[in-house]
């Protein structure tokens, strides 16, 4: 039976006992007296009830207690010690018992409900997913269900569609809407070999993509499989408070012993009195908002994270977080773009770039592709050549015009020298960490072309505000130590370590934990002993599966800014969840001795069903305190551009 379910039962059956104590002193009793009550309550504790019997039973026969203990031990003392009253006829209480029911199951309601609303994030996400496809099929377009699409299969999307599943786009371009999953408001231009993701919205153009990821393998199914995990994770310190649950119970129940003897043996009061405050104290220090404050917290952040493009996978990393000194990025499509770009062109740029186009369309290297697409980009066509040669390590040669033609590295060269001001022009680009070839024809170099693997337009910002949040900031590559260094200087990197192996980088990680905790930030399979071997491992959400497995976190926008927010958050979360425990641990610090009976001198007593009610709203406040982690503001360091 469900909570809610209990809860109805216990309220209605409890509800002539409140009229019978509303109306009792107007002269007005509940027919049928102790007799009705008895078996309002009887109900109450065999349905409602029994449930916290069971568990408390479970975990006694493992040596165990929990929070059901004391529910369980509180409502049977009240509702015992009520029948026994009857038999002697003295006054009863089974109200209480049924009171301390209902309230603690309208905490447990309550609770319920705010797990619902905090995992809505998620499952809207879910929601959004396309139904069916539009698949090619022989020669025509066939919409079929979702679940019949296969991988390589070409797909076509209509302006308004969703993205069924994710892939690449092989002809015609448009303009998505990636913010259902990226967290990203801004619509994204894509066109040929430009990657989409399934369940983001198409605004303009019509385009065929071919499926490479179906199923649980699609992008938003694993955002969802994570988002769920993490939220059925636990931060270390859940396991300080279970602990601290596990001797808290045995306490409490030494504490109400204690009372009941103290004012029924040295206090002379009744035994129904005396037996009254041992089971407010019992109920007042039901642990129940000690349990809630973690998972609630740890719900509520992972689920805001997913929806600002952010996965956190566990509450290890959350806690972890807190302590980072030094954050480590590798640099090739992590700092960098991760693909050569065309930075400067010496000579006249159209001949140096129609001449190099030309030569290098037959090449597979990937300076060439650098080369192609700024030439595309400036729409210059190539030209057609013979004789094409490549030449290793050296360049690539071929007839143009009738002329032989060259571009490559100075090694390449064998009568033509290079002018004095394109040898200034060349070691000044070179000194800039920059890779330059020499263009030329007919034995006389026309120009100089300089190629760089660019640092990502948010990398600098990314690195200020993460120092600026007084973190020390690492570069470790695998890449030689002068355009490791360049890079380095061009978005503020404190410390350089270069020519590192793959399998070296962990060990590096490891040599940098020695001063603190470290957080790695990579997206290449080789990044993956160091995303693990790291306190924190931040993994780009362009990267390899590996690297994306062996991450704590994901920035799913590959945006390195959301590094300092992913910070941001977490700390939020974190330190939501030590609060959510402050006012646990106060609550039943404060409540004991009220509950106790230490201020019945002056007036301030607590009486069970009252306890009760205290314990639910004490539960309802730390998980709106968790709930309300959706409104808080995420200081990020970021500077708006």
């Amino acid at each position: 039976m469900t909570i809610t379910k209990r809860f109805w039962i216990s309220l209605i059956f409890s509800l002539p006992m409140l009229a019978n104590m509303i109306l009792m002193p107007f002269g007005w009793m509940l027919p049928g007296g102790d007799w009705t009550q008895l078996a309002l309550t009887t109900v109450i504790m065999l349905v409602a009830t029994g449930p916290f019997v069971q568990s408390a039973w479970s975990s006694f026969k493992k040596h165990h207690s929990n929070m059901d203990t004391l529910v369980a031990i509180g409502t049977a003392t009240a509702y015992l010690y009520s029948i026994y009253a009857m038999a002697t006829q003295q006054p009863v209480f089974f109200e209480s018992a049924a009171f301390v029911t209902t309230f603690v199951l309208l905490g447990q309601v309550f609770e319920e409900r705010m797990r619902n609303n905090a995992s809505n994030a998620v499952e809207k996400l879910v929601n959004l997913q396309a139904k069916d496809a539009e698949v090619l099929r022989g020669n025509e377009f066939v919409k079929v269900p979702l679940a019949e699409v296969e991988l390589n299969d070409v797909i076509r999307v209509k302006p308004g569609q969703k993205v069924p599943v994710d892939g690449v786009i092989v002809k015609g371009s448009s303009t998505l809407d990636e913010s259902m999953v990226t967290g990203e408001s801004m619509p994204v231009e894509k066109s040929v070999d430009d990657a989409v993701i399934g369940s983001t919205m198409n605004s303009t153009g019509t385009f065929l993509f071919k499926a490479n990821k179906i199923g649980d393998q699609t992008m938003l199914s694993q955002i969802v499989d994570l988002v769920k995990k993490a939220q059925n994770s636990h931060a270390p310190i859940q396991k300080l408070t279970d602990k601290v649950s596990d001797i808290f119970v045995p306490v409490v129940l030494i504490l109400a012993i204690l009372t009941f003897l103290t004012w029924y043996v040295f206090l002379d009061a009744s035994i129904a009195r005396a037996l009254i405050f041992a089971v407010s104290v019992v109920v007042i220090a039901c642990p129940c908002a000690l349990g809630l404050a973690t998972p609630t917290a740890l719900m509520v952040g992972t689920g805001r994270g997913a929806k600002m493009g952010i996965l956190i996978k566990n509450g290890e990393v959350l806690e972890a977080v807190n302590d980072v000194k030094t954050v480590v990025f590798d640099k090739t499509g992590t700092i960098t773009v991760g693909k050569p770009q065309v930075t400067d062109i010496v000579g006249d740029q159209q001949q140096v770039l129609q001449v190099a186009a030309s030569l290098e369309e037959s090449s597979e290297h990937p300076l060439a592709a650098a080369i192609l697409a700024r030439a595309k980009t400036a729409t210059i066509a190539a030209l057609p050549v013979d004789d094409f040669k490549a030449i290793e390590g050296k360049g690539v040669s071929a007839t143009i015009d009738g002329q032989t033609g060259f571009v490559g590295n100075t090694k390449l060269l064998t009568t033509a020298k290079l002018s004095d001001e394109l040898e200034q022009q060349a070691v000044k680009l070179q000194n800039e960490a920059k890779t330059v070839v020499v263009v030329g024809v007919a034995d006389e170099i026309i120009g100089l072309i300089a190629i760089q693997d660019m640092p990502k337009p948010t990398s600098k910002a990314a690195i200020a505000a993460l120092k600026s949040r007084g973190l020390k900031t690492v570069m470790l590559t695998g890449d030689n130590q002068r355009v490791a260094q360049a890079v380095a200087d061009q978005v503020g990197i404190d410390d350089v370590i270069a020519d590192v192996l793959p399998g070296d980088k962990a060990e590096q990680v490891q040599a940098l934990q020695a001063t603190g905790k470290v957080a790695f930030v990579g997206d290449g399979i080789n990044d993956a002993p160091a995303l693990t071997t790291a306190d924190v491992g931040i993994a780009m959400g362009s990267g390899t599966d590996i690297a994306i497995d062996a991450g704590g976190i994901v920035l799913v926008k590959n945006d390195l800014r959301d590094v300092d927010r992913a910070l941001a958050l977490s700390k939020k979360t974190f330190n939501r969840i030590k609060l959510n425990l402050f006012w646990a641990f106060i609550y039943n610090v404060l409540g004991i001795p009220v509950a106790a009976g230490i201020f019945f001198a002056i007036g301030l007593t607590l009486s069970p069903e009252l306890a009760g009610l205290a314990m639910a709203f004490s539960s309802l406040s730390v998980v709106t305190s968790s709930v309300l982690l959706n409104k808080a503001k995420i200081t990020s360091k970021v500077q708006p551009a």
